[in-house]
């Protein structure tokens, strides 16, 4: 930012008013004293903010608690950050089901829906189906399409900056889609779009089990297997949106795609046949030496690739999702096999969000823009260069 010298107010009064929202939006209702003590800013400061903040309507008056009313005089004035002045929407566009989250500005969740997809529909008919869920989500919670601040998609596929997938082979039709201009149509707020396995391990970071480690990898585990990967508790997308991309592994040397490893018989598994996928697991817990023998064989695949990623980035811990984080026996066998591989092995634990992984991370990138936009704050997880 360079140095501050006093010659730009309406910096200083911006990072002011940044200094107090944040300060309101974690202290209750507190009130001008409060204030003053928390941010270290002058009384005549303070209150300058808290008016401005009034007007732009982000900031109301508080009731004071009932203690504070039996006592004799006027109760200092109290104040509280408005989180309902705006909403924010996440979004999860998969190969079976579309879902939305929608919050207030402090990320607290007042409403969900999801509706489920053929895999085999096409581009035109899954974003009908994404435009549906919103509406449906919007008009239960009583939410009005204005009030969005900020939309955020989670996205199969490599996703540039201006939210285009160029490259997207798990849905038909979706490589070369310009998701994000045609999101933006049905908005008018900022819609942000992420690859899905990033916005999972933003998702796990912000709520589940990565809250206390910077350092992370997330792999979306399938056939067809992603990576999102946090370095220094940001989001690393690469050059080109491709960091991650480990379902490609099998093209350095290794002609067997995962759909073959995980066959019992001659013919590959759908990648999109999570059904299949399922009956192989459970006949391998039921005995079947055909279906142990895939599963191992998968398994010691997921390993490497996950592998060729921990040596890279040396991450202190993993967390599996996606469809495998609901099947038996895939937790201990990545743990003992990262031992062998790993010079320095990281923890390996199951998603905590599960299927809402995706949508949570969506949310929260939604959340970053909008508190980069009207809180000034910087060093948010999911910033694009």
């Amino acid at each position: 930012m360079g140095r501050l010298t006093g010659g730009d107010p309406s910096l200083l009064r911006r990072i002011n008013s940044a200094v107090v929202l944040h300060a309101l939006r974690g202290a209750g209702a507190p009130t001008l004293t409060d204030l003053t003590r928390i941010t270290g800013l002058s009384r005549p400061t303070v209150e300058g903010v808290v008016e401005g903040l009034f007007e732009a309507g982000l900031v109301v008056e508080a009731l004071p608690d009932e203690s504070e009313a039996r006592r004799q005089g006027r109760p200092a004035r109290r104040f509280r950050f408005r989180a309902e002045a705006g909403h924010l929407l996440g979004v999860e566009i998969g190969p079976h089901r579309v879902s939305a989250l929608i919050s207030g500005l402090d990320g607290r969740i007042v409403g969900a829906g999801s509706r489920a997809v053929s895999e085999t529909a096409g581009a035109d008919d899954r974003l009908d189906q994404v435009r549906a869920v919103i509406a449906d989500v919007l008009r239960r919670t009583g939410v009005a399409r204005s009030s969005l601040r900020a939309v955020g998609v989670g996205s199969p596929g490599i996703v540039e900056a201006d939210g285009t997938v160029r490259l997207g082979t798990a849905l038909p039709d979706w490589t070369g889609l310009a998701l994000g201009e045609r999101l933006r149509r049905s908005f008018r707020c900022p819609v942000l779009v992420e690859n899905d396995a990033n916005a999972a391990a933003v998702a796990e970071h912000w709520k589940g089990a990565a809250t206390d480690s910077d350092d992370v990898v997330f792999v979306l585990a399938g056939l067809s297997p992603g990576a999102g990967s946090l370095i220094g508790g940001r989001l690393h997308r690469g050059f080109g949106g491709a960091a991650g991309e480990i379902g490609a592994l099998h093209l350095l040397g290794r002609d067997v795609t995962p759909e073959h490893l995980l066959s019992t018989t001659d013919t590959p598994l759908d990648p999109l046949d999570e059904v299949a996928v399922a009956a192989v697991f459970a006949k391998a817990r039921d005995g079947d030496a055909g279906a142990q023998a895939a599963v191992e064989r998968f398994l010691q695949r997921l390993v490497h690739d996950v592998a060729a990623l921990v040596l890279a980035l040396d991450p202190e811990l993993v967390v599996v999702g996606g469809w495998a984080a609901g099947l038996d026996g895939v937790l201990e066998p990545l743990r003992r096999e990262l031992a062998r591989y790993c010079l320095r092995p990281p923890r390996v634990t199951l998603s905590l969000l599960g299927e809402a992984a995706v949508a949570t991370g969506a949310l929260r990138l939604a959340l970053d823009h909008v508190e980069e936009q009207l809180f000034a704050v910087e060093g948010a997880v999911t910033a694009r260069r």
